[in-house]
């Protein structure tokens, strides 16, 4: 008797996660006031009736997905800015690599998440905690001390940029002919080491 509750609870778990899985895949692609729950329902080979069951509004799904996307995207960084174990050499070594990794595996995740939030300005200030995260890191103090009078958000935002910009730029490099699939792969590659490195100069700089 005690195995029916457990199976159950696994087939819902199955199921929300298959409601999720679609959630992600219609929103990335339509965002969010394009896309309707019918829409995900039917990408989750369910009825319209049973995803209402387990979301109740398009809003209360599309904010748990944007949560987790933002997650995605900035929780990488953050154990990086936040460990006062760590130099602040060693976290921008570690950045890029971590970066382009999740980027790579993820192309379209930075767009979608800033497309989001540029629409939903507190988005991130309701749903995370991002901003205690990088005002109490010890990155920021870390940059303060070795850079005085110079705002530590220069050196963050130089090096953001220099790894999510690529990934933000990449269908009009591809469809320019400027680069290729393969040569991108190999810029990315390429980055991981030149990224610290320009960093660093960044930090040289008087």
């Amino acid at each position: 008797m005690a195995t029916k509750p457990k199976k159950k609870k696994r087939q819902e778990a199955s199921t929300e996660e298959k409601i999720k899985a679609a959630a992600r895949k219609v929103f990335m692609q339509k965002g969010y006031g394009a896309s309707r729950t019918r829409d995900i329902a039917e990408a989750a080979g369910i009825n319209l009736a049973l995803l209402n069951y387990y979301f109740r509004s398009k809003e209360k799904l599309f904010h748990e997905i944007m949560l987790e996307r933002v997650q995605k995207l900035f929780g990488t960084i953050a154990p990086i800015l936040m460990d006062d174990s760590t130099s602040l050499e060693k976290k921008i070594q570690l950045m890029a690599p971590k970066y382009i990794d999740l980027l790579t595996e993820n192309p379209d995740l930075p767009m979608f998440v800033f497309n989001e939030i540029r629409k939903q300005p507190d988005l991130l200030n309701k749903h995370t905690n991002l901003q205690q995260v990088l005002m109490r890191s010890s990155f920021l103090k870390q940059v303060k001390s070795k850079r005085i009078g110079v705002d530590p958000a220069h050196l963050l935002l130089n090096i953001m940029g220099m790894i999510l910009f690529p990934f933000i730029a990449k269908p009009v490099f591809l469809s320019t002919g400027i680069i290729s699939e393969k040569n991108f792969v190999s810029l990315m590659e390429q980055r991981r080491k030149l990224i610290p490195k320009w960093a660093k100069a960044i930090l040289q700089t008087k």
